[in-house]
């Protein structure tokens, strides 16, 4: 008999009330209760979780099954015993603080098997005031792996698992650590899966902080728990990951987090128990960070680093002390610019006594660029742009900003300058107003004929970006994605030129990150879909007057450039120009005074430069019209027999053919 689809495994301890909420968002899942089973393990609760799981089976028989153990003090115990009583193609660790969203299993199991993958992170929701893991769920991922992906910020157990998987590699969760045995179960487990999947459009996992913030990774204090177990993932990266930038992407993660979190408690320990972990953190952190890795970490980060390296104990927690005021504090840290880098001002800079690397404190790649743009529009050949940007924390002094088009798929590039502009009191709102950019307006107008160094723009998508300049510090950033609310960011065709030289243009923000691009040549905007054309009739009043509507939704295009053109066949053509109104409006009525056309049989095109389009066929039942050239009679009719086009027969009346006709009938 084949098994569920997902095991449900959840690690109880004093979990009241939560258990009982838990153990509902799993009953109710919209996958469905044959497609479940769920193994709540009892880890020798005293507060009467042990009771509520047992009245919770009576109520779910098929599903839920209880199995109770003495405390062991951990998560990890009862996570094996879950496991190994696990019958299900994948397996699901919950916490009994949380609970799921009702689609929750349903959505990952669909996942995983659309795309044939070992485990899918679902997002996660902190409730409670609870931090969740965010920079892994910024959109779907439907395969990835660890070092492609930002997946190994979230080393939880709270993920799908296919359960062979975790049979291969005969994984369990260590049970002689508090803390971190969930990263020596998941790390193995994304590093050998064939594949891992995120799930970022559904709420799947809500993380709950207690009230009592008595979950077990909030209750967890002290250095040595964390000296316990990140030499140990240090190891195991050596063992299984080889050197190289793979690593160093793993490595990231550990040096920043692992061991900020365990600065965070060493500041609160005697001093011959801080001297002892400073020591052992700077042995186990060697074999993993490198020189090279430097420019992955933030100065914070490069300066606890080297601090530790140093075993410079009571700069370490001066610096720890310096980032809890930060933290507390809404104004962002003062830099020093100095030979066109920025330096941030944490303790110790350039001080004599410690002789602490600049590098430790260069943050000239980390400075946010703030921008805003006022104005983005097309006027003829020209791109009018304004707006303003500056580097954060950097004054407005020697501004050398100026304007970047780069080619998307070339790579070609053009600078180009810009008008600064006064901004007073910009700043003001920011940072209690302690930095000031009062000159960080720009001004630009870009003429497409002459921005490539004298010579017109070639096609292409051509990606509109601003080098944000001050005091010899710079730094790009793609304009568009901040704009006022009245500068829009939708496609705007226009047509520049003349005659067959017509150049589509188009300026559009793109999607989902809404910054600007110009797209010359129809590279993703073409012109022809912007026309259309209804029908044809006799116009009412003027029976020998063709009348045709369409519309034209182009943003701008020259004069007299579109028009209805006929011809005979025989190289005469008969042009009749279309007068548009507003772009918004669009809608046009060509007149086509039939009268003067020569006799022959015309078919038609509207024509726009080089972009044509056929106009409709004339109705099978159009009555002929009829008119007097010189004293003699004429006409003008459907020609049948050329299938879905427009023909006309325009023709003089034969007079003997007329009266014989009529004779005869």
């Amino acid at each position: 008999m084949a098994g569920p689809a997902v095991s449900v495994i959840i690690a109880a301890y004093n979990a009241m009330p939560y258990i009982t909420r838990c153990i509902t968002s799993v009953a109710e899942q919209s996958i469905g209760q044959d497609a479940l089973e769920i193994l709540a393990v009892d880890d020798g609760s005293t507060d009467g979780t042990g009771e509520e799981l047992d009245r919770l089976a009576k109520e779910y028989p098929a599903l839920l099954r209880v199995l109770h153990q003495s405390n062991s003090g951990g998560p990890s115990a009862p996570r094996n015993t879950g496991l190994d009583h696990a019958r299900g193609t994948f397996v699901f660790f919950l916490d009994a603080d949380d609970y799921l969203g009702p689609e929750a299993l349903e959505r990952m199991v669909a996942m995983a098997e659309r795309n044939s993958t070992d485990i899918v992170l679902g997002k996660m929701v902190g409730v409670g005031g609870r931090g969740a893991p965010t920079s892994m769920f910024r959109r779907n991922q439907p395969r990835t792996d660890v070092f492609s992906s930002r997946v190994y910020w979230t080393l939880n157990p709270m993920k799908l698992f296919r359960r062979e998987l975790l049979e291969r590699l005969e994984l369990r969760f260590p049970t002689d650590l508090k803390i971190g045995e969930d990263q020596l179960f998941v790390a193995p487990a994304y590093l050998h899966a064939d594949g891992i999947s995120v799930l970022a459009d559904y709420d799947c996992l809500f993380w709950v902080e207690r009230e009592d913030s008595g979950n077990i990774t909030l209750r967890t204090g002290g250095s040595e728990p964390r000296l316990r177990f990140l030499p140990r993932m240090i190891d195991l990266l050596l063992e299984q990951v080889p050197p190289g930038v793979g690593r160093d992407h793993l490595a990231h993660r550990h040096l920043t987090v692992e061991v900020q979190q365990l600065l965070d408690h060493l500041v609160h320990e005697p001093r011959p128990e801080q001297e002892k972990a400073l020591a052992r953190l700077a042995e186990a952190i060697t074999p993993l960070w490198h020189e090279g890795l430097n420019d992955r970490l933030s100065a914070m980060a490069r300066l606890r680093l080297h601090l530790v390296r140093h075993s410079m104990l009571d700069e370490l927690l001066e610096l720890v002390r310096f980032e809890g005021r930060l933290a507390e504090s809404d104004v962002s840290t003062p830099v020093l610019v100095d030979g066109g880098r920025a330096y941030a001002r944490y303790p110790y800079l350039r001080d004599p006594s410690r002789r602490i690397p600049d590098a430790c404190y260069d943050v000239t790649r980390q400075l946010g660029v703030r921008h805003l743009v006022n104005r983005a529009e097309l006027h003829g050949t020209v791109l009018h742009l304004a707006g303003h940007g500056y580097l954060h924390r950097v004054a407005t002094e020697d501004v050398s900003t100026e304007l970047v088009l780069r080619e998307r798929d070339s790579g070609a590039e053009h600078r180009l300058p810009v008008t600064h502009t006064a901004t007073p009191g910009l700043g003001d709102e920011e940072d209690q107003g302690r930095y000031r950019y009062d000159r960080a307006g720009f001004e630009a107008a870009v003429d497409i004929t002459t921005a490539a160094d004298g010579e017109p723009l070639p096609d292409g998508l051509w990606d509109i970006s601003l080098s944000v300049g001050a005091q010899g510090v710079s730094r790009e950033v793609r304009i568009g994605s901040k704009r006022r609310s009245d500068v829009s960011g939708a496609p705007a065709t226009h047509l520049v030129g003349s005659g067959e030289a017509l150049r589509a243009v188009t300026l559009y923000a793109t999607r989902p990150h809404g910054n600007f691009t110009l797209d010359i040549g129809e590279r993703k905007h073409e012109v022809l879909p912007h026309l259309s054309l209804d029908d044809v009739r006799w116009a009412t009043g003027t029976p020998a007057e063709l009348e045709l509507t369409g519309r034209c939704t182009l943003a701008a295009l020259p004069g007299g450039a579109l028009a209805v053109q006929l011809e005979d066949g025989t190289g005469r053509t008969a042009a009749f120009p279309v007068s548009l109104g507003s772009p918004a409006d669009g809608d046009f009525i060509v007149r086509i005074p039939v009268t003067e056309l020569p006799a022959g049989v015309w078919t038609g095109q509207l024509r726009l430069g080089p972009w044509t389009l056929r106009l409709p066929p004339l109705p099978q039942d159009l009555q002929p019209a009829k008119w007097r050239r010189r004293g003699l009679p004429w006409y003008a009719k459907f020609a049948p027999g050329r299938g879905e086009e427009f023909v006309l027969q325009v023709a003089r009346t034969d007079l003997l053919r007329a009266v014989t006709g009529r004779l005869t009938s």
